[in-house]
């Protein structure tokens, strides 16, 4: 993924400010420790800070001793640190724009400081100190303006990716850690009440110069990187949307980020058991529409797919379902809406589709993977209860039921070569490579690759079974090997794998075996024929398809190759 902060969307001017900012702060310092000391309120402070540590408790000193280990120097900056690792190494995506944020805000909070005490010097609160009186002023509180810039700034970024009664429950905690911090100080006899104030207001004016100058608006973040005549023109978009796996609330989101790119003219209808892609060859049949965006799982891309692909209207993917194999592949956001986001920020590129028939399966196109034999039996009897609450690790459930199947005989013929014969245990044909968490079922697919590949699964005991995963987990990103690209027949981890590539691929099998495409299940059966239709469907993603960066299998079974892919789009 590109930087962010590299485009610079917004100026950084605004930080110009910050001495502004110290200036004013260091002058209010002298006022209070000038003209000002002798005058209500700052007259009455002394007695508040004698009348606080004359109510002091044992709960209390504990308590409160703990808010402001929180707020020092060393926690804080831990605490930053942390947070900053998370912003940029857990998301699909790096957020440098939102890490730069919070490690600016407490960086410069702590600069205004610094500077300030330079300047002002106020004596401690005439009490019993609870903490050892650092050699700083003790105008404006370090402690809570530390606070302010780390916890508020954590609240700023929550309230911009938070919805509903979870944001206004993460936003409040947040904002009540400086609030406590600042009552603590004040109990411990660090500081006199006009100290914390102090420390409030720079933490949170620094907060606002920073966040104006770094952060994009919530409408500008949403906006396309660079609208041009036809972004303000009305356009048309037909979204398909899965019920149950697109809620009301990411629907709302999605309505509302097509509308700022320019969709205007929206249609929504809604996918049914009995048409998974929610009528959507209707929805296109006799108008002009600039693009398809599907709200779904795996099986609903799918079935739109096989509406779109060669009619050469875009396809957007907002996944919401279980899985999400396509999405994940094409290294997508997790995030429905970031998806959509990064989608519509970049370019449609020409990828590859494969299509399928056999018998009790009618001339279909799928995107991601076929399969038959192990993988088909454990999507099918996955339990719906289990998926709801756990997700993709619902099927690794179903999968240790089926360890034990009998292997499977099959004969498979490569773009109409002679049969071979084998044993397998699942057979799985492949237009992108890499299952859950990363793990590359098949190493060298490409979705812009104008092939198929396949893999034949056939481990023996206890043994072949390690094998066969060791050799997977060696294909991870990080893995110990690296992926050799394959263009014929390998026999790996002892005769555990076996891949093959080609356009066309016939199976047939001696007695019926359950059969899946792209998550879906079909009927048992004895055939399986597939064949590749490069170039077929034009699929929006995100900026890296514009540079040409390519991903490979080994960074999650990415496109290996934009360049190529787009020139199939074309």
């Amino acid at each position: 993924m590109t930087n962010p902060l590299a485009a610079g969307t917004r100026p950084g001017r605004l930080l110009l400010l910050l001495p502004v900012q110290t200036a004013v702060v260091a002058v209010l310092g002298l006022l209070v420790t000038g003209p000002l000391a002798h005058r209500w309120p700052l007259s009455a402070e002394e007695g508040v800070n004698r009348a606080v540590a004359a109510r002091r408790t044992p709960f209390g000193t504990a308590l409160t001793d703990r808010a402001s280990l929180l707020a020092d120097t060393q926690s804080v900056i831990a605490l930053t640190l942390i947070c900053t690792a998370v912003l940029l190494l857990i998301p699909r995506v790096p957020r440098w724009r939102e890490a730069t944020f919070l490690a600016v805000s407490v960086a410069a909070q702590s600069t205004v400081f610094l500077l300030v005490t330079l300047v002002v010097n106020r004596e401690r609160p005439d009490v019993h100190q609870l903490d050892p009186a650092p050699p700083t002023s003790s105008f404006p509180s370090g402690h809570v303006g530390a606070s302010v810039a780390l916890f508020g700034g954590l609240a700023v970024l929550a309230s911009r990716r938070l919805r509903g009664v979870q944001r206004y429950l993460v936003v409040g905690l947040l904002l009540a850690v400086p609030l406590f911090v600042a009552f603590s100080r004040v109990y411990r006899g660090m500081h006199h009440p006009s100290d914390v104030v102090a420390g409030l207001l720079n933490g949170a004016c620094t907060l606002a110069l920073v966040a104006a100058a770094l952060l994009p608006r919530p409408r500008e973040e949403a906006a396309p990187p660079a609208p041009g005549a036809s972004a303000l023109s009305a356009r048309r978009v037909v979204v398909v949307r899965h019920p149950r796996a697109c809620d009301h609330g990411t629907a709302d989101r999605v309505r509302g980020l097509l509308r700022d790119h320019g969709y205007t003219e929206q249609r929504w209808t809604e996918t049914t058991p009995e048409d998974p892609s929610g009528a959507l060859a209707s929805r296109l049949s006799g108008t002009d529409t600039d693009l398809v965006v599907v709200c779904g799982g795996d099986g609903t891309v799918r079935a739109c797919v096989d509406v779109v692909a060669g009619t050469g209207v875009p396809l957007a993917i907002v996944p919401c379902g279980t899985g999400n194999l396509l999405a994940r592949n094409l290294r997508l956001p997790t995030d429905p809406v970031a998806a959509l986001r990064e989608a519509l920020g970049g370019e449609a590129v020409g990828l590859d589709v494969g299509r399928i028939r056999g018998d009790g399966i009618a001339p279909t196109r799928f995107a991601v993977m076929a399969g038959a034999g192990f993988d088909a039996a454990m999507v099918r009897d996955a339990s719906a209860r289990l998926k709801e609450s756990l997700g993709w690790a619902a099927y690794v459930v179903s999968a240790v039921r089926h360890l034990g199947d009998a292997r499977m005989r099959l004969t498979i013929r490569l773009d109409g070569g002679a049969p071979l014969e084998r044993r397998a245990r699942m057979v799985v044909i492949g237009n992108v490579g890499a299952l859950q968490g990363g793990l590359p079922l098949l190493p060298d697919a490409r979705p812009d690759s104008g092939r198929l590949d396949v893999v034949l699964l056939d481990p023996r005991g206890v043994t072949g079974w390690l094998a066969a995963a060791g050799y997977l987990a060696s294909r991870v990103p990080g893995g110990r090997r690296p992926s050799a690209p394959g263009t014929g027949e390998r026999s790996l981890a002892h005769g555990a794998l076996e891949y093959f590539g080609a356009t066309r691929i016939d199976l047939r099998f001696a007695r019926p075996q359950p059969r899946e495409l792209d998550g879906d299940v079909y009927p048992a059966g004895v055939r399986l024929t597939a064949e590749v239709e490069p170039g077929a469907l034009r699929v929006c993603l995100p900026a890296p398809a514009r540079a040409g960066a390519p991903t490979g299998a080994g960074e999650e079974g990415g496109v290996h190759g934009h360049r190529d892919a787009r020139t199939a789009a074309q």
